[in-house]
């Protein structure tokens, strides 16, 4: 693969003897009227039907940035990944799509969003640490059906817009039907592994079986905190979600305080009263983990549990950042999320590699904590590995959904290019975005929906959310 890399571009070199094609829009037999009309960059139209033949200067897989290679999408799939010459020649009924100057990467993986708190973001700032009493609990309970629906539809768009394809609600305390979130979800686009609060004990079978076999809706359960429910109802559901195939998730180790009342309340800090009561397995996704002690960093490594490290959440309202490289190291599972701070892919693993070069890098001397590759690794097929999706997303694969992010490199920010992955988690930017696919269908084109109204959602949003800020009464501490 080394001769693969990405070590400086030479941006047409490979495409100019790969398969005698020269091009337009979509790229011809030698010869065709299509090279008479030259045309630089992709265009919407490359991505309509359902089978595309897809060669872009650069293709992310598992071991990196490869050259001369090429992606056969077809039903919403990748069914083909490998050396464009053979690709081309075994598919001469398909016109290969030509992507100059650009990268097809996997989409991001929000491992922990909620998506009804939209409305609330900015409110959060300069607040103290442990704010769902005072700020997400009103500001939910304030929402009903249409603004429930347009808060997740303005989540998935503005997760859309920072290149995730994928997002994980982690349940609302909005009093309505989660139908409402899948709805605005899969109206934008976007994959979205649904949560529901179960911490009563009921809508749990029911809530797995709504939505089994939906192409873009994946059921999941939730526990708030471990202190909202009781033992038998978190193992039950536990248990229930290890059935299912689907996943636990639960804050954990988030606070101080969660802490404090964990050990007031069981004698057991959060993580570890999970794992005594039978709760913590691989269908177990904590978020934060902010505060862990080593013995639960090896009940996590020992349980097959996940983790999802959410380093804008931290920076924003944490008490502590999670020690992501140890986590690594020692094998625990974690994905990355944005805990519904911003829906930007690559501001979250700039965080994610910033965050661990402050809170740990520094003082041990490590100048790579963990280079490039693993925030893009944890924030796409880790994530996806995270949320019980691992067979479904999160890398170009054959057989895994083409869910897929086109982005630009003809730009300053990342020429001369040396080492993509890391110029990717500390340089490229949003706005390098041309294309995100999910399930083979091309959602956002520059920043905006091909097929729906985005503006006009954003204009509605600015309307309803400010009336559901005002109805909650949210109780903020004003700094002097």
């Amino acid at each position: 693969m080394a001769n693969e890399q990405h070590s400086g571009f030479g941006r047409r070199g490979f495409l100019a003897g790969v398969g005698g094609f020269v091009g337009a829009s979509g790229i011809g037999a030698p010869g065709t009227a299509a090279a008479d009309t030259p045309h630089k960059g992709p265009r919407p139209t490359d991505f309509h039907g359902s089978r595309h033949l897809l060669v872009p200067e650069l293709l992310l897989l598992p071991d990196g940035p490869a050259r001369g290679r090429a992606v056969l999408v077809d039903g919403g799939k990748f069914r083909a990944v490998g050396p464009a010459e053979q690709l081309i020649a075994a598919h001469r009924d398909l016109r290969p799509v030509r992507l100059d100057g650009h990268l097809l990467m996997p989409g991001f993986v929000d491992a922990h969003h909620h998506l009804t708190q939209s409305f609330g973001k900015a409110q959060s700032f300069g607040q103290p640490s442990e704010i769902f009493k005072t700020v997400w609990e009103p500001l939910e309970h304030a929402l009903d059906e249409e603004s429930a629906y347009v808060s997740a539809k303005l989540a998935a768009l503005e997760a859309l817009r920072g290149g995730f394809t994928t997002v994980a609600d982690a349940g609302t305390r909005a009093p309505v039907d989660v139908r409402a979130l899948a709805k605005g979800t899969e109206e934008a686009g976007i994959r979205c592994v649904l949560g529901k609060i179960v911490s009563s004990g009921s809508g749990g079978p029911e809530h797995l079986g709504r939505w089994e076999g939906h192409p873009l809706i994946h059921p999941s359960l939730a526990i708030a905190v471990p202190e909202d429910a009781s033992a038998d109802v978190i193992r039950k559901t536990a248990d229930l979600c290890a059935e299912a195939g689907a996943v636990l998730q639960v804050h954990v180790n988030e606070h101080l305080a969660s802490v404090e009342r964990s050990l007031k309340s069981t004698g057991r800090r959060p993580l570890e009263y999970l794992h005594h009561i039978g709760a913590l397995g691989p269908h177990t996704l904590g978020a934060h983990a902010t505060l862990l002690t080593p013995s639960e960093t090896r009940l996590l490594a020992d349980s097959g549990a996940a983790i999802s490290y959410n380093p804008v959440a931290s920076a924003w309202k944490g008490n502590g950042v999670a020690h992501a490289t140890l986590l690594a190291a020692m094998g625990v599972r974690f994905g990355m999320g944005t805990d519904g701070t911003r829906g930007d892919g690559f501001r979250m693993i700039d965080a994610g590699e910033t965050a661990q070069r402050l809170a740990y890098g520094m003082a041990a001397g490590d100048s790579v904590c963990g280079a490039g590759r693993t925030w893009l690794e944890h924030a796409t097929s880790g994530s996806a590995d995270a949320l019980g999706l691992g067979g479904v997303t999160g890398e170009i694969a054959a057989g895994k959904a083409a869910d897929f992010l086109v982005v630009n490199l003809e730009v300053p920010e990342l020429t001369p290019s040396y080492d993509l992955r890391w110029e990717l988690v500390r340089l490229a930017n949003r706005d390098q975005i041309a294309a995100v696919v999910v399930g083979g269908k091309l959602r956002l084109w520059h920043g905006w929906p091909t097929d729906w109204d985005g503006p006009a959602l954003v204009a509605r949003a600015a309307k309803l959310g400010p009336e559901v800020v005002r109805r909650a009464k949210l109780q903020r501490v004003e700094p002097v």
